[in-house]
């Protein structure tokens, strides 16, 4: 994929590709991961394309910040609240981002251990 083609969820947004969200609104989405490292790992997607999390927070932090609410009342109504949850950004190939759309990994529902 290039920058100029539409990213993955770009894509589920527009209803090319399946996706099983669990949130929706003008800003934001949430979906299921297809290959869930967690019991509940749920992404938290900016409809608008930043190429990752430091290009959105120099861009509009403001919506960085929606991200993170979205990801609060997802982890209350997924039960993960009270116990804890993961929240991640990956920046760029070294550290695992394969979509060069950010997004915000909620992981939780078990003991989640350090990250490395």
């Amino acid at each position: 994929m290039t920058e100029s083609e539409p990213s993955l969820f770009e894509r589920m947004i527009a209803g090319e590709i399946p996706a099983d969200f669990v949130h929706s609104d003008e800003r934001t989405i949430a979906i299921r991961d297809i290959n869930p490292q967690a019991p509940v790992h749920v992404l938290v997607v900016p409809r608008e394309r930043y190429r990752n999390a430091a290009e959105l927070a120099a861009a509009d932090p403001g919506l960085l910040a929606e991200l993170f609410r979205v990801a609060a009342r997802i982890a209350e109504s997924e039960g993960v609240a009270e116990s804890g949850y993961r929240l991640l950004f990956n920046t760029n190939a070294d550290a695992g981002q394969t979509i060069f759309h950010v997004h915000l990994h909620l992981l939780g529902g078990r003991e989640l251990g350090p990250l490395a």
